[in-house]
Order: C-alpha cells, then sequence, then structure tokens
C-alpha cells in the first residue's frame, strides 16, 4: 500500500498543486498523522514566540516546503494581542483562564497565570494570502480554546474545500468564552464533516484546594491523582470532509490517502467508488480494486484475528 500511495502523491495533478497542511500550537515533532505523506507536502506551522514577526521558509527533509510562523494566530485584525502566560505552558492561551472552575480540578495549578505578555499576532487567511496559497487540505490547530473560530476565519470557499479538520476543544470551562466541543460538533456537522476519530481526555473532579489538605508533597499528590478515575475536560477530535458537494479529481486522490492514513478503510473505498465512477483516469480503477482486496481481505491478518477471538471469549 505504501507503494501505491506514493504513487497517487506522485499523480501530475498533486505534484501541480501539492498537500497543504496547516498546524496551529506547532510542536517541534511533525504531527504524526502526516508522516505518510509530509515530503510530499506543504506545512505551514504556527507557534507563539517573543521574538520578531518572521515567516522561515526552508527545506524539510520531512516536508516538501515548510513555512515557519512566529505569532499568536487570531482572527482579528491586530499586529499584536495580549496572552495568558500559564504554569503549564501548553495551556497558555489568548483567551483568561476560568480559575474559579478549575479550581474544582486536580489540575487547577497548570492554568495560573504566571504574566501577561502582549505578542504579535496574524491571521491564517493573512499568512495564506502572502504566501499566495489558495486552499488548506488538512487544518490542525491547538489553540487552548479557540480552534473553532480560527477554521472559520478562512475564506468560506477554503473551510468548506478543507478535507481533515482537526480541533481539541475543551468540555470544562477551561477559559472564558472557549470554543467548547459542542460547538465544534454542531458546525462541523452543519458544514457536512463527519466525525473519524475522538480521544477524551481529563483530570480528576476534586477541589484543588482538598488535595493540597491530604498532603503537603506534590509528588505524593501526583501518584494520589494517578490512582483516581479522571473525568472528561477535553477532547482531540478529528473530522473528515463527507465530499457531499463536487470535488476534483485531485481531491478524491487526496482524500483517499488521507483516509488510508486514518485507517478509514471503508471512507477511502467509498471515495475510491465515486471518482471511477466521475473521472476517466486509470489510477482510480486502481484504487477501487487494491481498497476492496485488502478491505476483503483484512481478516487474514493475523493480529485482527487475535483481536476478534479475544473479543468473542
Amino acid at each position: 500500500m505504501k507503494k501505491l500511495i506514493n504513487k497517487v502523491l506522485s499523480h501530475p495533478l498533486l505534484l501541480e498543486k501539492p498537500p497543504v497542511l496547516v498546524d496551529i500550537g506547532a510542536s517541534e515533532k511533525i504531527n504524526p498523522k502526516w508522516r505518510k505523506f509530509s515530503k510530499y507536502s506543504v506545512c505551514i506551522a504556527f507557534d507563539a514566540d517573543d521574538r520578531d514577526f518572521s515567516i522561515v521558509s526552508k527545506e524539510n527533509e520531512e516536508f516538501k516546503k515548510l513555512y515557519k510562523i512566529n505569532r499568536i494566530v487570531t482572527i482579528n485584525d491586530s499586529d499584536s494581542e495580549k496572552f495568558y502566560l500559564t504554569k503549564s505552558p501548553y495551556c497558555s492561551s489568548l483567551l483568561k483562564p476560568d480559575l474559579l472552575s478549575l479550581s474544582n480540578y486536580s489540575f487547577f495549578d497548570k492554568f495560573e497565570i504566571d504574566s501577561e505578555k502582549v505578542l504579535p499576532a496574524i491571521r491564517v487567511s493573512e499568512i495564506l494570502n502572502e504566501l499566495n496559497i489558495g486552499y488548506v487540505d488538512w487544518f490542525k490547530s491547538d489553540s487552548q480554546g479557540t480552534d473553532l473560530r480560527l477554521f472559520l476565519e478562512l475564506s468560506e470557499k477554503i473551510y468548506k474545500s478543507v478535507i481533515v479538520a482537526e480541533f481539541e476543544p475543551g468540555i470544562i470551562d477551561a477559559y472564558f468564552n472557549e470554543d467548547k466541543m459542542t460547538d465544534v460538533m454542531i458546525k462541523m456537522n452543519e458544514l457536512n464533516f463527519w466525525c473519524s476519530d475522538i480521544i477524551i481526555k481529563g483530570s480528576v473532579r476534586m477541589n484543588h484546594q482538598l488535595l493540597k489538605s491530604i498532603s503537603g508533597n506534590k509528588y505524593f499528590r501526583k501518584l494520589i491523582q494517578f490512582s483516581l478515575k479522571t473525568s472528561p475536560g477535553w477532547a482531540e477530535i478529528l473530522y473528515f470532509n463527507s465530499f457531499k458537494d463536487n470535488k476534483s479529481l485531485r481531491d478524491y486522490l487526496l482524500g483517499w490517502i488521507f483516509a488510508i492514513s486514518q485507517k478509514q478503510y471503508g471512507f477511502a473505498f467509498e471515495l475510491a467508488d465515486k471518482a471511477r465512477k466521475n473521472f476517466n483516469d486509470p489510477i482510480v480503477n486502481e484504487l477501487f480494486t487494491r481498497t476492496k482486496n485488502m478491505i476483503k481481505y483484512r481478516f487474514l491478518n493475523k493480529n485482527l484475528i487475535l483481536q476478534i477471538l479475544k473479543s468473542k471469549l
């Protein structure tokens, strides 16, 4: 299957118009979901930084082209925004933490505000215009409370044509005026996206002061937290475009690759079937046949057989 994926990625339509991946809240490591197709792709990565604004464009072993943007991402037409720096850098946000609500959870300390800083800011659409890029194929955002609004800040033409959208919205009240998981689910359903994956994460529902009253040793408190049941606090959600509107052959080919990479073999088969019926290109017949055979004989996988047997016991 790896050879077939590379063959599809080498199709003239994808060489002429390579996959564009947007990563807001980028870490130093590549999104593991992108590994199968990253070297054929253009990545635009945003991360908060207090240095002077710059767009760093460079060749990269992991990507065809990588643009690193050292700015806070906002929906406002502003060159700078107030940013709340918390004890845990992973909880820092444009939005102010709701400490009263968070006080009922054991991870309260992570959200305590260390300082407020005005940092350079930019809109995603602004960067796309500057780079002369008019589309996004995979949109990923981990912005601590603003994922949905950042997605919708893109032009309607762009966000409706996104193939995969990845968010990390809150379930509890962690920030004031944040985009919640319910907001994301309602809106993405309206836009004809379907939920491919959802991972619920959380913290122990226990007042942080009561937790401290048990022991003054923070390491012992951590052991206590690990021993208690966690409650949902936020979610990692991945959505696929339903392909209900007319799409190009290029979109079907890339949609198939994304679906295969996420082990959504049924949806990949559906896309291959639609492409076969709408486009006269030999590659779509190959995708249809190979995906059909993979699904048909997938039960021969030894590990899968063991999983099925265990589930029956």
